[in-house]
């Protein structure tokens, strides 16, 4: 009987620190949430400013460039040193393009990227990192601030690129095509903030759902063995999701 109320105090003390990490939790998530949104607010009142309807959402230009474009290894990106990069060097293997944000609520995928890329690199996987400013200002630093910020905070060991545009009249030609072969089809229903989104965007950019254009950072592309794009995942999508759509290509 001594012991009693040693194993209460016990068990409050293990009670009150469950508590406590998982408000924790819940706070790390509220505050994900709010940068997302803020981030998607800036961007909206951009957009809408900036009368977007009158403007091309993709480059003419390079359209007709990649009418004759039929797999990624056509295409080439722009090193962080400036030099271009062939991307026929990633030839036969698996490929996820994601355009990336240093400073966005999604930003902690990050983390699950270089967990799957050091997990399915040796079977033939890899990961192109094209950091994009283009979503709330979300990726202000230069080339070498980014890779930086990544390495230093997440480890991060995949391929990394010149930060570019991967919309408007300014976008890759590799954005160009890869849109043009999937489009944007939804974010996930079971993400609880695909109706926040969805209602955002809805408000301040009338016709969002009809264009393929990126809707926002670490939005997904999956190419095959052969070269081509055979998924597109939103930033909404989960990463588990993501690896086992990779694994059954591998």
């Amino acid at each position: 009987m001594e012991n009693q109320p040693n194993k209460r105090i016990q068990f409050d003390r293990s009670s009150l620190e469950r508590r406590k990490a998982k408000n924790k939790k819940s706070t790390v998530t509220l505050i994900v949430l709010l940068l997302i949104l803020i981030g998607v607010l800036i961007y909206l009142s951009r957009f809408a400013a900036q009368n977007k309807k009158d403007q091309p959402s993709t480059n003419t230009e390079n359209t007709l460039k990649t009418n004759d474009m039929k797999t990624v290894t056509d295409f080439s990106l722009i090193g962080k040193n400036g030099q271009e990069i062939s991307l026929a060097e990633y030839k036969g293997k698996v490929l996820l393009i994601v355009n990336t944000a240093t400073g966005c609520g999604f930003t902690p995928q990050y983390e699950e990227l270089e967990a799957m890329y050091r997990k399915l690199k040796d079977k033939g996987f890899e990961i192109l990192d094209v950091p994009c400013n283009q979503f709330g200002n979300q990726t202000p630093g230069t080339d070498e601030e980014i890779t930086e910020f990544c390495q230093v905070k997440f480890g991060t060991d995949f391929p990394q690129f010149k930060k570019s545009d991967v919309n408007g009249p300014n976008e890759l030609p590799l954005y160009t095509w890869l849109k043009s072969q999937k489009g944007f089809e939804g974010f996930d229903a079971d993400n609880k903030l695909t109706p926040i989104l969805e209602k955002m965007f809805d408000e301040n950019a009338p016709g969002w759902r009809e264009t393929s254009d990126i809707k926002w950072n670490f939005t997904k592309f999956l190419i095959n063995l052969n070269g081509e794009v055979v998924a597109r995942f939103e930033p909404t999508c989960s990463l588990d999701k993501v690896e086992a759509a990779v694994t059954m290509l591998l």
